[in-house]
Parts: structure tokens; C-alpha cells; sequence
């Protein structure tokens, strides 16, 4: 009994130690995703500018979608695949940056967490 649980406990302890995200990893340009390249080749709304789709991926990859899912299907934490219908980049970069709910913030710098929200708030 005490194996299960402290088997329950330790794989509890590596989802939740997953979701806190790397952010050390450089952008080596190889996402291997096209998921909606159309709609992100028109720029960015709220930032004004283009966003890298590729980069951004990438970068929601490497911290995101442990809880979000490759997909953005959700997991562990909430489906993003019409993020942006709800929220606008700000509001998508402040959660990045402080978290909400059971989501921690993410321990990502400012450029990046705007990419990835960019990047999100096209998701409609």
C-alpha cells in the first residue's frame, strides 16, 4: 500500500515538475508543424507586427505543451486551440508571465513569452 502511494505521489510530482517549462533551449528553426500557417501568416493583431509562427511554435513546444498538449487539445492543463476567440495577446502574455489558476508562471522572458502569445492569440 505504501509503494502505491508513494508511486501515485512521485508521478504526480513529475507531471506538475513538467509544466513548469524550460525556456533554455534556443531556437534551432526546426518545428516540423504547419498547423494553421495561413492564419498565421497575417500578422499579429494586437502586437502590430508579424509573428514568427515557427519560433513561436517551437517555443510553445519546449514550455507549453507538456500541460496544453502539441495539439493544444489540453491535458493537464486547458485546451488553447481557440485561445484567442477569448483572450487578447496582453491578456495571454500576462498569464504566461504570472500565471492563473493552477497554472505557475512560466519561467520564460519577455520576448518569448509575447511570441507565444502572438502566436495563441491567432488561435480563434
Amino acid at each position: 500500500m505504501k509503494w502505491k502511494l508513494l508511486t501515485v505521489l512521485f508521478a504526480a510530482m513529475f507531471v506538475l515538475a513538467a509544466c513548469g517549462g524550460g525556456g533554455d533551449e534556443g531556437s534551432s528553426g526546426d518545428s516540423g508543424g504547419d498547423t494553421g500557417t495561413e492564419e498565421q501568416e497575417s500578422s499579429g493583431e494586437s502586437s502590430g507586427g508579424e509573428v514568427d509562427s515557427a519560433a513561436a511554435e517551437e517555443a510553445f513546444q519546449a514550455n507549453c505543451a507538456s500541460c496544453h498538449g502539441g495539439d493544444l487539445g489540453g491535458g493537464v492543463g486547458p485546451a488553447l486551440d481557440s485561445v484567442g476567440a477569448d483572450m487578447s495577446q496582453d491578456d495571454i502574455v500576462t498569464i504566461i508571465q504570472n500565471g492563473r489558476g493552477d497554472m505557475p508562471a512560466q519561467d520564460v522572458d519577455e520576448e518569448t513569452a509575447t511570441q507565444i502569445a502572438g502566436w495563441l492569440a491567432q488561435k480563434k
